[in-house]
């Protein structure tokens, strides 16, 4: 791959000065083979296949971080939904998920996803099992991801899996409650989750996709802030275009990252995700592009206008840089890793509704959210009902990855360190008899699939 001296005189300024970094290359393995009838047989094959598979990845990401210059943040693996060589059974499935984390941390990566279950049309004995499981696995692992996908445009919502997973989310804060119920950190609800995402907690290899495969995803709020400074007063034409130039020389760099870990692990390169992923450092920040445009403060009004903008042009210039670009691709909002979102919490600019709202226009959804811990689970339900509901009406993935911290209310703050930051505790409106949405979840059954979903 050509690169003009220009574009790496930038790119190095970008990478130094403006937080440019490769958020994660992720090893995608496909687990089906190692599927047997006695759950023990099929531990020692998923060890065996992800050791074997990734045991050089953290090994060639470093060495390209050093020869490149370019930090590689997280080396991470993503497998098929577990749910799909689980048994019917929940001590089983957690008996699945300690063999992934042994293996992870037998070849050094920071997290593994895939604990997961497709169940957007209907519930198998064997994903009941794993959901069932989904607390006492977290509780039992620290590098473990866990995603449930409750709904797609062509299926509808399954409202059982709903109304089930505002349970398991209560049940995984309750007995993390010693560190803020931070379990839930690593849990998410989607609706037409995308099968070669590569980052967490929503990861998962996909059916689709070949045997093994690298999938990256790049970040950068830091650089495309310092690119907008340069064009204050300027209209929202030539704004457009200065992310999409930015964006292009992010992609690129992750481009070139793909597709060297692909040659050195003899691997195929799937995608590269251009998610502007915000991180709790100052200065890489998705909320502070947003007041960098000209709003106030982020979730003022014009916030979802500029995050419409950005995701827009972030997409456009990616495109242009990669023939394949997939995951989420867009800017991620999580409250709790954004510092300024952070602080528009904490001044009050920013509640959980008009974070709702923002998530119809960027990418994933109400992420990091944390609530306070005294929060019903059918409250928890109805947002991801909600959610979910954006997702299927406007094909789009959407997602919660909420966190009822016990024991904490509105006005504190949980600490969760490294790069899942700190939350402060937001308000959720929530209602007792007429006013609240119990008998909304407890209906159950199924939401119908949208009309744009006829579209064979």
């Amino acid at each position: 791959m050509f690169i003009p001296t220009d574009e790496i005189i930038q790119t190095v300024r970008m990478i130094q000065q403006e937080h440019l970094d490769i958020r994660t290359v992720t090893m995608g393995i496909n687990l089906l083979s190692c599927a047997r009838g006695d759950v023990d047989a099929t531990c020692a094959l998923v060890y065996e296949k992800i050791t074997s598979s990734a045991a050089r990845l953290v090994e060639v990401c470093c060495g390209i971080e050093t020869e490149l210059g370019i930090p590689i943040v997280n080396k991470r693996v993503a497998v098929t939904p577990v749910s799909l060589i689980a048994p019917a059974d929940p001590e089983g499935c957690v008996k699945l998920a300690v063999t992934l984390e042994k293996a992870a941390s037998a070849v050094g990566i920071n997290f593994l996803g895939g604990y997961s279950a497709l169940v957007h049309k209907g519930t198998t004995p064997s994903e009941r099992a794993l959901i069932g499981s989904i607390p006492e696995a977290l509780l039992n692992t620290s590098k473990i991801c866990s995603s449930v996908n409750v709904g797609t445009t062509k299926a509808g919502i399954n409202m059982d899996a709903v109304r089930d997973m505002g349970k398991v989310i209560k049940r995984a804060a309750e007995l993390s409650a010693a560190s803020g119920g931070s379990s839930c950190a690593r849990l998410v609800v989607l609706c037409n989750a995308p099968e070669d995402n590569p980052f967490m907690a929503g990861a998962f290899h996909g059916i689709g996709e070949p045997d093994c495969v690298i999938n990256v995803g790049v970040s950068g709020p830091g650089a495309v802030k310092c690119a907008i400074e340069q064009v204050r007063g300027c209209d929202f034409t030539v704004l457009a275009e200065t992310v999409k130039k930015t964006a292009f020389k992010i992609t690129r760099a992750g481009q070139l990252v793909a597709g060297l870990a692909s040659a050195r692990l003899g691997v195929p390169s799937g995608i590269v995700d251009l998610s502007l992923a915000p991180t709790p450092a100052v200065g890489d920040s998705v909320a502070r592009i947003i007041e960098e445009m000209g709003v106030g403060r982020c979730g003022a009004p014009g916030t979802t206008a500029a995050l419409a903008l950005l995701n827009d042009a972030v997409k456009k210039g990616g495109l242009m840089a990669s023939s394949h670009v997939g995951g989420l691709s867009g800017a991620f909002i999580p409250v709790s890793e954004d510092e300024g979102m952070i602080d528009a919490v904490r001044k009050g600019s920013l509640c959980i509704e008009k974070l709702e709202a923002m998530t119809c226009v960027c990418s994933v959804g109400l992420d990091m959210i944390v609530v306070p811990g005294g929060t019903e689970a059918h409250t928890i339900s109805a947002i991801i009902a909600d959610e979910a509901a954006i997702g299927m009406v406007n094909s789009k993935t959407t997602a919660v990855r909420i966190i009822p911290a016990p024991g904490k209310d509105v006005g504190d703050t949980v600490e969760f360190g490294g790069l899942l930051g700190s939350g402060p505790v937001m308000s959720v409106r929530q209602y007792d008899g007429n006013g609240s949405s119990r008998l909304f979840i407890e209906r159950g059954g199924r939401i119908p699939a949208p009309m744009q979903s006829l579209k064979n």
